[in-house]
């Protein structure tokens, strides 16, 4: 089938072809359409609560601690928060509590 310039049709590519076997085979669909092995299962499950310390341990010594200088820099810095936040919350109740006296008393 040609068409009327005597060129061949443009054919699909991609996944959907319009003429001839399909790419995907049923064995290569059903290998991936199962689970996934896993490897060890069991050793993990058997060892899982006897190797939970070791891990804790190595985990541990990936933690970048703060210096002294820092440690005490962030501590200043909460305090100055909890007191900034401290001074608004007792701002808003002593505002509320005054309207609330005007809004009953008069």
């Amino acid at each position: 089938m040609t068409n009327p310039n005597g060129q061949n049709p443009a054919r699909p590519t991609g996944k959907r072809q319009l003429g001839g076997a399909s790419p995907i085979s049923t064995d290569s669909y059903e290998e991936k359409r199962t689970p996934a092995k896993r490897d060890g299962d069991d050793a993990e499950k058997k060892n899982g609560a006897a190797a939970f310390p070791g891990e804790v341990v190595s985990e541990m010594r990936k933690v970048i601690w703060p210096t002294g200088k820092e440690m005490l820099n962030y501590t200043l810095i909460v305090f100055a928060f909890l007191i900034v936040l401290t001074v608004m919350v007792w701002g808003t109740d002593s505002l509320a509590s005054l309207l609330v006296e005007w809004i009953f008393i008069r």
